[in-house]
């Protein structure tokens, strides 16, 4: 009686098994993935913006909580290398009512809360590179089906995004709902995933955005960020990305 009770016992802390693979190509899974994360509104929103708190790590343990934190993002229709910094971009963090950091990218050049700092698009590496499945059926872009996986317990299709530049991006998606879970690139701080959970939307069927998103460096997690609030396709004056100077 012990035996089988044990075997029984194990196969119900099991995790998912892999079921056998399905005919769906990498094209398809992405498709299915667009249309899931709110079809053309998602895909080409025009702008998005963000707010809610950050908690960032300092070592071991412990971390502290930055709120607000909010990012301000501007979308280019195009987008021929994942790893470039493209549109605009703002990201400010607070604690105690006191900024703790300010950066922005206003299409040309890199600002902190002091004003414009010596850092190009590459410094930004690491920050592009979600945006790239928004891009995925773009010219010169091919979509590779790669080994099924799980994140976080949930079984998950993997695709990996080639842009025209030469740059891979590796996706996971849910396979029971098409949610975008992970995503993965090499930046100069090395090998960098984010994943993905708590969806929402603020309209049914409209663009679902991830409540909550961790991120990690070389398997090691470097902060997490609860967005509380978005909203899509509002215009800001360029003055927005330009910090610490005058129009």
């Amino acid at each position: 009686m012990l035996i089988p009770l044990l075997a029984s016992l194990a196969l119900a802390a099991s995790p998912p098994a892999m079921a056998a693979p399905d005919l769906l190509t990498g094209s398809e899974i992405v498709a299915r993935a667009h249309e899931a994360a709110g079809g053309e509104a998602w895909r080409d929103p025009g702008s998005l913006y963000m707010e809610g708190y950050g908690l960032f790590w300092r070592g071991g343990a412990d971390f502290v909580r930055y709120e607000p934190y909010r990012m301000w993002r501007v979308y280019e229709s195009d987008k021929p290398d994942a790893r470039q910094a493209s549109g605009r971009v703002r990201i400010e963090a607070f604690r105690e009512g006191e900024i703790v950091f300010q950066l922005a990218w206003d299409g040309e050049r890199s600002y902190n809360q002091d004003g414009p700092v010596e850092a190009g698009s590459d410094e930004w590496a690491s920050n592009f590179g979600f945006g790239a499945i928004r891009h995925a059926f773009d010219a010169g872009w091919t979509i590779d089906r790669l080994p099924d996986d799980l994140v976080d317990a949930q079984l998950a299709y993997t695709v990996r995004l080639n842009d025209p530049a030469g740059s891979a991006t590796i996706f996971s998606i849910r396979q029971d709902d098409f949610a975008i879970v992970r995503v993965g690139f090499d930046t100069p701080r090395g090998w960098h995933e984010r994943l993905y959970s708590d969806f929402y939307a603020n309209t049914p069927g409209g663009f679902v955005q991830p409540g909550r998103v961790r991120l990690y460096y070389n398997g090691v997690k470097a902060n997490e960020v609860h967005w509380t609030a978005f909203t899509t396709g509002e215009s800001w004056d360029d003055s927005l990305f330009r910090l610490g100077v005058e129009d």
